[in-house]
């Protein structure tokens, strides 16, 4: 597989949970680039696609920068919260720890780098 790259699908407006996954990625000094879905209404409909709902963030592992995880993410169970489930090549709404090992996972960041979370 080529370079992995995190795109976190946002919004433009104020968030606990996106505010959360900023910090988290900030204490780690993760690399990722941020599409917002009210801004953006291919990448909305994506993200309704994807969880069922106007989940935000949906952190997503894609390959050469694209916008699409690198392989399907695994399957949600229709009208079921997507909030803190590691779907393989996707998290929304994780909390810390979630996030934490979705990141450690995918080589993102080590288990013993150090946070101030």
């Amino acid at each position: 597989m080529s370079e992995k790259s995190l795109i976190m699908y946002s919004r433009s407006y104020g968030c606990p949970f996106i505010t959360l996954a900023k910090r988290v990625l900030k204490d780690h000094a993760v690399t990722y680039r941020e599409i917002m879905i009210d801004k953006d209404s291919e990448a909305r409909q994506r993200v309704v696609d994807w969880t069922g709902f106007l989940s935000v963030p949906t952190l997503v592992v894609a390959e050469d920068a694209g916008d699409f995880p690198y392989a399907p993410p695994s399957p949600l169970e229709a009208g079921h919260s997507p909030r803190g489930i590691d779907r393989e090549t996707m998290i929304t709404e994780p909390n810390i720890e979630e996030l934490t090992i979705f990141l450690e996972r995918h080589g993102f960041v080590t288990a013993d780098t150090e946070s101030a979370v």
